[in-house]
């Protein structure tokens, strides 16, 4: 049964046991099936290449979990499928999400810079535009300190949009966690939280479906993408 979140105080929750073994078959099934899998990071807009996620996106019980946070009707914003693995073992700074993809580039005052990623449009919005998303991570492998677990700093959404001097000082203030979690499992986050992730010590698949969802209404002609 799906539990209501608390708004996320700390800027990250687990949800364990999100989805049943037998999906996250289904799901490694089609997904090791396709020929999506040449990106060197991750996989953009994966709402639109792999039906399992685009179904998994559209899902009451995603949307539930989402509008419990929000307080709103939740809109997806970004679908972005991760694997980690031998041949793919990054490292990823600290460092926080500020960009949200639309469908075309349009003047908002307080948005920018401007990126094209995927041939899709990519800005940073103003903050309480970010202030009003929440992030899911649904895990299809068990993630740890030695595939490359997520990391984040509790509580460090707080200090709003920060610049990289300032990022560099509060990791150097705090302590992280490492999110440690199993196939099936679900971290939430807010994107303003400062997260990082190491290269895995022994690389396996760390395959995570990382799905943005907003509550903020957009400018007519102008929609998430």
């Amino acid at each position: 049964m799906v539990q209501p979140m608390n708004k996320l105080m700390h800027g990250f929750e687990l949800v364990k046991q999100f989805i049943s073994p037998e999906i996250v078959q289904t799901f490694i099934d089609e997904i090791t099936t396709s020929n999506e899998l040449k990106s060197p990071h991750g996989i953009r807009n994966a709402e639109k290449k792999f039906d399992c996620i685009a179904k998994l996106a559209n899902s009451e019980k995603i949307i539930a979990q989402a509008r419990s946070i929000l307080g709103e009707e939740p809109q997806l914003v970004r679908a972005i499928l991760f694997d980690k693995n031998p041949e793919k073992n990054w490292l990823v700074s600290w460092h926080q999400d500020k960009t949200v993809s639309v469908n075309k580039k349009h003047h908002i005052d307080g948005w920018g810079p401007w990126s094209l990623k995927d041939n899709t449009h990519h800005v940073q919005p103003n903050e309480s535009v970010l202030n009003d998303m929440v992030s899911f991570r649904i895990h299809l492998d068990d993630s740890n300190a030695d595939n490359g677990c997520l990391k984040v700093i509790a509580n460090s959404h707080l200090h709003g949009v920060l610049k990289q001097a300032d990022i560099d000082a509060l990791v150097e203030e705090s302590e992280f966690i490492e999110c440690e979690v199993n196939a099936g499992d679900m971290l939430i986050m807010r994107p303003l939280i400062l997260h990082a992730s190491s290269k895995a010590i022994n690389p396996s698949h760390r395959r995570v479906i990382h799905l943005e969802f907003s509550g903020y209404p957009l400018p007519d002609s102008l929609s998430w993408e």
